[in-house]
């Protein structure tokens, strides 16, 4: 006899808000609490998010995850996404309550995949906007990465003061720019 399990996931990306209403509704669901997986204060894309990585490791096929919202799978669209396609490669059913979406029914798998569709475009189409940003820029004889920091005029003036003697980090300061800017210009 195979046991599946049904584990929760809840996610709160800020100081004001709090796991507990969403705890509340994963355990109304049936979700046993020590089977919920949390994360607080994710909001950056920068901050790891240990909570899902463990839910994400611990769930094997065949079990259900259920969430509050989709939109704690992740902090944008795409990143919801792939978690969500991450679940169906590895045949585990989603349940987002607020959404009413569940993945074991072919109307939840279809939402699923209009949502990954959607996630897949709007990459696309990001990619596509930096490509034609370049080739504008390119068109107009500017360089394709970002304009320079100062002009050529600052910048020699930026050596000039380097070559008295004055500390880098102290005319980066006085520049405006940061140490790495500084010493890049002094490099050319």
């Amino acid at each position: 006899m195979v046991v599946t399990a049904t584990l929760g996931y809840a996610r709160v990306s800020t100081i004001g808000q709090d796991l507990d209403t969403q705890l509340a509704a994963l355990s109304a669901t049936g979700v046993e609490p020590q089977r919920v997986f949390t994360d607080a204060l994710s909001g950056s894309a920068n901050t790891a998010r240990p909570g899902l990585a463990a839910m994400l490791d611990y769930a094997r096929p065949g079990e259900t995850v259920v969430v509050c919202a989709t939109d704690r799978l992740g902090r944008s669209v795409a990143e919801v996404t792939r978690t969500i396609a991450v679940l169906d490669e590895r045949r585990i059913t989603l349940r987002a309550l607020r959404e009413g979406i569940d993945t074991a029914a072919p109307t939840g798998r279809a939402v699923a995949a209009i949502m990954a569709t959607l996630a897949e475009l709007e990459l696309e189409l990001g990619r596509e906007r930096r490509a034609a940003s370049r080739q504008s820029r390119r068109a107009r004889g500017m360089s394709a990465t970002k304009p320079p920091k100062l002009s050529a005029e600052r910048q020699q003036q930026l050596r000039r003061l380097a070559a008295t003697g004055e500390p880098v980090s102290d005319l980066a300061k006085a520049f405006g720019i940061g140490r790495a800017t500084a010493y890049r210009y002094l490099s050319q």
